[in-house]
């Protein structure tokens, strides 16, 4: 880690995620140093302009942090891949975003000297600027060692999420709530447009947007309050 704390970041992943977070994390005065190739890249530059695009090794032995923000099912893969051709320093902060995973997946780059992490921060991302906003009002799950835990927590602070601390052994059952949130929301939303559009309504998204949000907020209110004393 550089004196001033300041790091030079990495990003393997140019969809919706890695880019959003580098710039979060460019804002909080770390030097984005470069960005694989993916799958909008011009979405990325757009977020990250003049951030070079590099491979994947490259970013590695250019990084003192390595963001890694890939589909799911890639993510053993790479991180196993980059172990095998010797890419992982020793010290290197590696960093995954997908809430599915814990420490666990990145024991190939721990066991060649990496400092493993683990940070979702729990919005829907867009991949662009609108999302830096979103943090600053979001949480982040965050999964470390304990002797590194207060970096991990470090790190969300600086995305713009408050940290919320998520042991190893309950990533999978944090995963399935953040999936019932989202998938389920998504589901149910779509069937009431569709069913709005079949009766004439013109902008049933729209038509929906108030009710829905206040619906919403109303719910979070209520999971979020005390119980009632007896």
């Amino acid at each position: 880690m550089a004196r001033d704390g300041r790091l030079g970041v990495g990003i393997i992943g140019a969809g919706r995620v890695g880019p959003v977070v580098g710039a979060a994390l460019g804002g909080a005065g770390h030097a984005v140093i470069g960005i694989t190739s993916g799958s909008d890249d011009e979405r990325a530059s757009a977020v990250l302009p003049d951030v070079p695009v590099l491979d994947a090794l490259e970013v590695v032995r250019r990084a003192e942090l390595v963001i890694i923000a890939v589909p799911s099912e890639q993510l053993p893969s790479l991180v196993a891949g980059i172990a095998e051709v010797g890419g992982w320093q020793i010290g290197q902060l590696v960093l995954h975003t997908d809430p599915g995973y814990g420490i666990d997946v990145l024991r190939p780059a721990a066991e060649r000297g990496a400092i493993p992490l683990a940070v979702h921060p729990a919005i829907t991302f867009t991949g662009t600027s609108i999302d830096l906003r979103q943090l600053h009002a979001g949480f982040a799950a965050v999964t470390a060692p304990v002797a590194v835990l207060p970096i991990a927590q470090a790190l969300a602070v600086e995305m713009g999420c408050e940290p919320i601390v998520i042991a190893e052994a309950d990533r999978a059952a944090y995963a399935d709530a953040i999936a019932t949130a989202t998938e389920f929301s998504r589901s149910i939303i779509g069937q009431s447009t569709a069913r709005l559009r079949e009766i004439g309504v013109e902008n049933p998204g729209g038509y929906l947007s108030a009710l829905v949000q206040s619906t919403v907020e109303r719910a979070l209110r209520e999971a979020s309050d005390a119980p009632p004393l007896i």
